[in-house]
């Protein structure tokens, strides 16, 4: 088979790729190595529930031509809801984001959040804090001692499986903003504040997952995908590629990649040992996501945050059922539970038989499922890629990496090509770009 562009990996950022494109004449061909597209925006449904695999998601965002084109490809399939968000915090549920949520923490963790966000807001404001090296020193310098040790070091060393000391803070600039100090106090006191507004309301497929939204995507271009085509070799060939499952190979002009580098740099030749050590040097998590189908009904909340490693192994629990009125049979209710972990952790030596009894009891006893006669289905799903991790060494090694591809002329486009933590419209985002700096 030859081709004008091979794109690698039939996820969002891949099929996104392959239909842009298509829009501009271009021949094109998706290698998916799965049976299904979608990646972490896969989804599945049994016994009338329907959960996304790759951990909850949802459709929001600020860059309005992307929020635009996700919801242009599910026609009337998306169903729109005001974001309830809480934050399981000492037995309370705590308004997310916490900084607008302080009110609801007990009096004496409400006191020290403030008083330390004012005062190290005063020391930073006389240049007498040094500018932060790492993530951890970037929380407290936004946020101050108390709502750093409180909620937003714990939570995220339980997210990313890393000290927060040991992480680049590069990341964050942009994405976490300080919150106004007047926002701090009316926290503090009980006057409504809202974080994160761009979230406040979000839509969501009525039926068939977030896959929805990568099959309305991929509709134009189903005849140029191959599921099933697990890349072996790449080869230069006359200026162009020889991509190979062992099987059949595919002759292309040009290569896009959007699979982990982790998997795409088994696939190439003569790749130097500083680039290889580079490459393994890049931290990322995996990712196992717990579905609960209950009788009945579940709290009115959108998602919940869990910093608290007595709670349970999991960072966040969702409730899809929340979302839309049929990924649930009617009386019925439904919960994703969240668990990040590495190879050689606790969590990566657990059966699954062992992480769904774990959530199961855990959610029990955080009264987060009324009783274990409520559950009547239980499943499991792990994704080996889930999370990037910026390490204090990535940007070092990252270029490394990027260097050696661009010098092999391979393009690298969407998250674990990038290697990025960019959530689905940032994908989106680096396809539309990737395409139109292409013209």
């Amino acid at each position: 088979m030859n081709v004008k562009s091979a794109v690698l990996g039939g996820g969002l950022t891949g099929i996104t790729l392959a239909r842009l494109l298509h829009e501009k004449g271009d021949d094109v061909t998706v290698l998916e190595q799965s049976e299904k597209i979608g990646g972490l925006c896969r989804s599945q449904t049994e016994a009338g529930f329907t959960f996304d695999v790759g951990g909850s998601h949802i459709i929001f965002s600020r860059d309005t031509e992307v929020l635009s084109f996700m919801l242009s490809v599910l026609g009337g399939n998306a169903d729109r809801r005001k974001r309830n968000t809480k934050i399981l915090y000492k037995g309370r549920y705590v308004k997310y984001p916490f900084e607008n949520g302080l009110a609801d923490l007990p009096a004496e963790d409400r006191f020290f959040c403030i008083n330390e966000f004012i005062k190290n807001l005063i020391t930073v404001e006389k240049g007498e804090i040094p500018p932060p090296t790492n993530f951890a020193e970037w929380i407290t310098y936004t946020f101050g001692r108390g709502i750093a040790e409180c909620y937003m070091v714990p939570y995220n060393e339980k997210i990313w499986n890393y000290p927060a000391n040991r992480m680049s803070h590069h990341w964050v600039e942009g994405r976490i903003p300080r919150p106004p100090v007047e926002d701090i106090i009316k926290s503090a006191i009980g006057i409504e504040t809202e974080g994160y507004v761009h979230q406040a309301v979000f839509s969501y497929p009525v039926t068939g997952g977030i896959e929805a939204v990568v099959r309305g995507i991929a509709e134009p271009v189903l005849p140029s995908i191959r599921t099933g085509f697990s890349v072996a070799s790449i080869r230069d060939e006359d200026g162009g590629f020889a991509v190979s499952d062992g099987r059949e190979t595919v002759h292309a002009d040009r290569l896009i990649s959007t699979i982990p580098l982790q998997n795409l740099l088994p696939c190439l030749s003569d790749v130097p040992a500083d680039v290889q050590k580079a490459c393994d040097a890049l931290r990322y998590n995996s990712l196992c996501s717990v579905f609960i189908g209950l009788a009945g009904e579940v709290p009115d909340i959108s998602w919940l945050y869990v910093p608290d490693p007595e709670t349970g192994l999991f960072n966040r629990i969702s409730f899809p059922s929340n979302y839309s009125t049929k990924v649930a049979p009617k009386d019925h209710s439904s919960i994703l539970a969240e668990i990040t972990y590495n190879d050689g952790d606790a969590v990566s030596r657990m059966t699954d038989a062992d992480v769904i009894e774990h959530t199961v009891r855990s959610l029990v006893s955080a009264g987060i499922i009324p009783s274990r006669d409520r559950v009547v289905y239980t499943g499991i799903a792990r994704h080996k890629f889930a999370y990037v991790v910026y390490d204090t060494e990535y940007l070092k090694n990252i270029e490394i990496v990027r260097g050696f591809c661009r010098e092999r002329g391979i393009d690298l486009v969407g998250r674990f090509s990038r290697f990025e933590y960019i959530n689905m419209d940032g994908c989106i985002r680096s396809a539309i770009d990737f395409v139109r700096a292409d013209e």
